[in-house]
Order: structure tokens, then C-alpha cells, then sequence
């Protein structure tokens, strides 16, 4: 069967069942029909957060259809309850845009599924909506003060670094020119469309402590500057009350169920690549309050997802996660020991050796963290007894545990033998967390920490506008923050054809970006894609709804 027939025959249990487990009352849910509800963060509670068991889930360097993070996150999940553990899984919400475009959907797979699974694929309760309409409030708060005779602060249109955002991939939007028709219609500039994930508007949801600091961070976001060189910050437009106003409701995160019946929290989603990759704080607290295992993945390789997620939201939020968990596929293995795409497939144990060295590299990263990770080798039916046996031998001479996770086939019952052993790694006392770099360090050197002793380069060269940009950052008193690095999720280097373990390479900083309000600034290395376009053939054309409402061809 398909995802999405395993989902649609799955029998769900009502929302205040699940909330039940969390030792939730119905009363303090805010239903949206049967089986979804919002989760108010009052019910979080701080004190609870770090008793309990936070359990990242990231990956080794994908191929281009991803090596399964969310299903493994699932399935672990179901694993620990079924060893008699009390787990929650916390996750991203899916876009709109990759759903139609490539990937079809991203809520698990197989017996390894969150559902409602089309709610959670489509609108579910409206956050991206909510995000995407505060973004652009903004916009048209922006414009309208360049339009304005009186009240205008002067913005120089040439400066402005705000975008407006929609959840769609629609590459014809990436450049436009607004404020064409007369002047009744606006004073004509450049903008251009990024889509809704890649909005700071989404980072600084992810970053929220409170309500308050919401406010807070949705004031401070940087805009441009003035004709006499000052900067513009949202708040200089007193946009961020009414841009809270839309967000009223996106900042309660949102509980679901897995096929299993377990809790599911999914909340906010921005990208991996530009941004930090991994669900909202108050997410992974409230799951952290309710829950004494609390499962969650950051986006992309552990280069990206994984860095981001300790070095900037554990950071932030005063997180303390007590394990990792790092999936392999030997699919992915074969890739970085030089298969092509139609190779992925054929047996190999010669390419899964070479294809070694990238996870054996990752391992390594998560140690100088302060984590033995488990490596999960999400199982497909290509895979052989003696390629599985190589990852395991290769893992068990670093120290590493690598096991064979089945959630795909076989939901809980096949993620037993995980769960376990990641009960066992945190059991062991062994893990402890400590971040990469300090926040106050100079940024340069923040970058050059990230850039040596993540992905392994050399050193770290400067475009002339980057040098700019580093000066830019001084002046805007931005030097005491994180670092967000936009890099190809492709390689451990800045250039996504060096596959496997590169070596003797440089990354290029070619410019910054400033996220002052969810709390990081963005060197891009090379060139990042904000407003992805569809494939040749997307997603949506193999969808259909029947006369009942029945969706088909999601998956």
C-alpha cells in the first residue's frame, strides 16, 4: 500500500484520548475537529523541561530523496512505547510547496506515520497561513510608509532586505517589480517572493520563548536602512503588535497522533539550509513537560540540522539533549562511494566502504558535542546482509552502536532493538552536551569554528561584499549572536558535487544576511535557493480528490 492508504486505514483515536497520555485535560485543549488540537503554551512548564529526555534524530549527507529522518523520528517513537516508555515525537510542519512539488509530502512513511496525514500534508490549523499573512502585513506596512507624504521615515528603497512570502513553489515570483500603474499604486521597486518556510517571520516562531518575546523578536527585525544610512527595524513601523495579533493562535503548538495512537507535536518548519531547521522551543517544551521521552529531528544532514539545532535552538532555549541518534541508509552510503542515481540500488559493498568515510565524519562531529551517537540504518528492501554488517563493524570501531531500524515495514515492533539501544546511551551517563562555539566569541571566529571543525575545510575566504556585510554586523551591534550558516545540504563542503569526506577546500562567504530578530545571522556560502521552483514533472499532477473528499496520490 501506498503512505497514503496506510494512513486513510489507520482507525485514529480521538484528540483527547492522545492528549490523555500527556496527562492533558480536554478542557485545556483548543480542538480543531476530532483529531487535531492546539496545545496553549501555558501548559508548558519550565521547571519539568530538562528532567526528561530529549532525543535529536539527524542524519548522515542525503542523496536527493532524503534518508528518512522523519519516519526513523516516528518509529523510534513507537519503539519506545512499545519497551514501555512514555514518548511523544515532536516535528515540522510540511510546505505546501514541497508537498506539490517533489516530495509529495513529509509526514512520515510507511508504518511510520503521523496522522491525520492529509491535514498535516495541506493547510492543517493554518500556521504557515498565519505566518505568511504577518510576513507580508509587514511588506505592505514597508511599502506603504514609502508611499506616505507625512509619516515616511525615509526608507531607501534600494537598501530593503524584506521579501514578501507565500507557501508555494513558484520560481516566476523570485524577482518582480512592484508598483507599476500610476502613482495611486506605489513607488516602483524591486521585491521578489521567498517561500513561507524561509520567512524570518517562521525563524523567529521556531526562536519564541513567550508571547512577550515574540513581540520582541518581530520588532527587532531588520528591514534597510534610511537615506541617511540609519536602519529600519520593524518596530520602527509599529508593526509588531498587529503582526503578534496574526500570530495569535501559530504560537500554540499543534498535537496529533501517530498510526501507533502516540502523541505527535508538530509546530513551525523552517528550512535547514538557510535557516535553523528544526521545530519551535516551545514545541519541544511542551513535549519535554508532558513527556518523559521526547523525540524531534533537525533538517538535512547533521552538518546543517544537527549543528544548527544544538549550537543555536538548544542554546537559545536552554535545551539539554541527553542523545543523538544519526540515520544512515545504505542507499546513501553507495551514493557517496561514487554510485549514480540509477546505481542507488545495486549492491555494493566496496562503494558503501568508501561512502563510509561522510558518516564516520559525522560521527565524529556529534562527538565533539559531547555525544556517542546511535547510528539507525534505516532499512530498505536493496540492502545486504553484508553491506549492513560493514556499517556496523566500521561503527563499533569508533565506539558506535548501528542497528537496523524497520519502522518503514513494520512500525514499533521494528524499531524495538533502537529504542533500546538509545535507552541504554542515555542510561549510560555518558552524554553530555556542550555547544560548539560561544555566542560572544567574533564572528569570524564562529565561522571559522563551524567551517574547520564541522565540514572539515582548510579555512574560510571573504567576497568583497561579505567584507562589507562583516562591517555591516559590527555597526548593527549583531556580533554577540548565533551563526545560521546557508550551505548546500549536498556536501560537507560549500560545493555540492564534493561528495563523501572532502578534503583541502575552502568555503566562501559570499555575503550576509541578517536575522537580528530570530537571533542569528546567515553567512551564504554559494548560492541558496529562497523560492525553489517545481520539477518537471510535479507531485500534484499525480494527486486526486474523489466526489467523497478522498484524497489520493499524496505521499
Amino acid at each position: 500500500m501506498t503512505d497514503i492508504e496506510i494512513a486513510q486505514k489507520a482507525k485514529l483515536k480521538h484528540i483527547k484520548e492522545i492528549a490523555a497520555k500527556l496527562n492533558i485535560e480536554e478542557d485545556s485543549l483548543e480542538l480543531y475537529g476530532k483529531y487535531k488540537a492546539k496545545l496553549p503554551i501555558q501548559l508548558i512548564d519550565e521547571d519539568k523541561v530538562n528532567q526528561n529526555n530529549l532525543i535529536l534524530v539527524t542524519a548522515m549527507t542525503p542523496t536527493p530523496a532524503g534518508e528518512g529522518k522523519t519516519t526513523v523520528s516516528i518509529g523510534l517513537t513507537e519503539g519506545l512505547n512499545k519497551i514501555g516508555k512514555q514518548a511523544t515525537v515532536v516535528l515540522r510542519e510540511p510546505s505546501l510547496g514541497p508537498v506539490f512539488g517533489i516530495k509529495g509530502g513529509a509526514a512520515g512513511g510507511g508504518y511510520s506515520q503521523v496522522v491525520p496525514m492529509e491535514d498535516i500534508n495541506l493547510h492543517f490549523t493554518g500556521d504557515f497561513s498565519a505566518i505568511e499573512k504577518a510576513n507580508n502585513l509587514l511588506s505592505a506596512l514597508l511599502d506603504n510608509n514609502i508611499q506616505s507624504k507625512t509619516r515616511s521615515l525615509g526608507i531607501d528603497p534600494r537598501t530593503i532586505a524584506w521579501k514578501r512570502v507565500m507557501d508555494m513553489n513558484d520560481r516566476a515570483l523570485r524577482n518582480i517589480v512592484i508598483g507599476l500603474g500610476g502613482t495611486a499604486n506605489g513607488i516602483p521597486r524591486e521585491d521578489g517572493f521567498n517561500i513561507t518556510p524561509a520567512s524570518e517571520v517562521m525563524a523567529i516562531l521556531c526562536m519564541a520563548e513567550n508571547f512577550s518575546d515574540l513581540k520582541k523578536r518581530l520588532g527587532a527585525i531588520y528591514i534597510g536602512q534610511t537615506f541617511d544610512k540609519k536602519p529600519v527595524y520593524a518596530r520602527d513601523l509599529k508593526a509588531e503588535n498587529a503582526m503578534a495579533i496574526l500570530l495569535k493562535d501559530a504560537i500554540n503548538p499543534n498535537l496529533v497522533q501517530t498510526l501507533e495512537g502516540n502523541p505527535a507535536i508538530i509546530h513551525g518548519g523552517p528550512f535547514a539550509n538557510i535557516a535553523q531547521g528544526t521545530n519551535t522551543i516551545l514545541a519541544t517544551k511542551m513535549g519535554l513537560t508532558h513527556s518523559n521521552y521526547v523525540v524531534t529531528e533537525a533538517g538535512f544532514g547533521a552538518d546543517l540540522g544537527a549543528e544548527k539545532f544544538l549550537d543555536i535552538k538548544c542554546v537559545s532555549g536552554g535545551l539539554k539533549p541527553k542523545a543523538v541518534v544519526l540515520v544512515a541508509t545504505i542507499r546513501a552510503l553507495r551514493h557517496h562511494g561514487g554510485a549514480t542515481r540509477e546505481q542507488y540500488n545495486d549492491a555494493s559493498v566496496e562503494r558503501v566502504a568508501t561512502g563510509m568515510a561522510n558518516l564516520e565524519k559525522h560521527i565524529e562531529n556529534m562527538k565533539k558535542f559531547g555525544f556517542n551517537p546511535v547510528v539507525a540504518i534505516n532499512r530498505f528492501p536493496s540492502d545486504t546482509p553484508e553491506e549492513i554488517k560493514l556499517v556496523q563493524e566500521r561503527c563499533a570501531a569508533m565506539g558506535v552502536t548501528a542497528v537496523e531500524s524497520k519502522g518503514f515495514t513494520e512500525g514499533g515492533e521494528g524499531t524495538e532493538e533502537l529504542a533500546q539501544q538509545v535507552v541504554t546511551e542515555i542510561e549510560s551517563g555518558k552524554n553530555n552536551f556542550k555547544p560548539l562555539y560561544d555566542w560572544n566569541a567574533p564572528v569570524k571566529e564562529k565561522i571559522e569554528t563551524i567551517a574547520k571543525e564541522i565540514y572539515g575545510a582548510e579555512g574560510v575566504e571573504y567576497s568583497k561584499k561579505a567584507l562589507i556585510g562583516l562591517r555591516k554586523i559590527e555597526n548593527l551591534g549583531l556580533n554577540n549572536i548565533a551563526v545560521c550558516m546557508a550551505k548546500t545540504q549536498k556536501s560537507f563542503s560549500d560545493n555540492d558535487k564534493l561528495v563523501g569526506r572532502p578534503t583541502g577546500f575552502n568555503v566562501t562567504v559570499r555575503e550576509f544576511e541578517f536575522a537580528a530578530g530570530a537571533g542569528f545571522i546567515i553567512p551564504i556560502l554559494g548560492n541558496m535557493m529562497r523560492m525553489p521552483g517545481l520539477p518537471a514533472v510535479p507531485a500534484s499532477e499525480g494527486m486526486t480528490i474523489d466526489d467523497n473528499g478522498k484524497i489520493s496520490g499524496l505521499s
